[in-house]
């Protein structure tokens, strides 16, 4: 009879120790969001960084399937990039793409063929789609590319 008294008093004391108290709960949750906010904004930073790589690397593929057709027609740019994308009369596409590729914000590339000694424009707007701006809204070109400006 002592023996079960015994052993029932071991299995309160287990019940009663299992889990994790409040305030053990509360000091995970701190650490948890201390680091949160550590991590966070360089995650978002990177993700930045990485819109700008893709916007950087599309300027140029573009730029070389601009290129490329002006040599394959007598050097005369395409008046849209939409014709990048669709096969010619001898059946090349000039970008693999079946259509044309959006900047990382989803807005349309600017482009604009050379005219009169200007070069062509091809121009990502950034994140507000719109001439001009600093930070996530800057302007990247071609140009800026190619000089290693970016």
């Amino acid at each position: 009879m002592n023996q079960s008294l015994n052993l029932q008093t071991r299995l309160r004391r287990r019940r009663s120790q299992a889990g994790f108290s409040i305030a053990e709960l509360m000091v995970v949750i701190l650490i948890i969001g201390l680091l949160a906010t550590q991590v966070v904004p360089s995650v978002l930073s990177r993700l930045g960084d990485a819109k700008w790589g893709k916007a950087k690397a599309d300027l140029s593929q573009i730029n070389q399937a601009i290129t490329q057709y002006a040599i394959n027609n007598g050097g005369r740019e395409p008046d849209t990039l939409d014709v990048l994308v669709a096969p010619d009369n001898n059946n090349t596409r000039y970008l693999e793409q079946t259509v044309v590729p959006k900047d990382p914000w989803t807005n349309e590339y600017f482009y604009q063929p050379s005219n009169g000694g200007q070069p062509r424009e091809l121009t990502c707007y950034g994140a507000d789609g719109a001439p001009g701006g600093e930070g996530e809204d800057r302007d990247m070109t071609i140009q800026q590319v190619l000089n290693g400006e970016v």
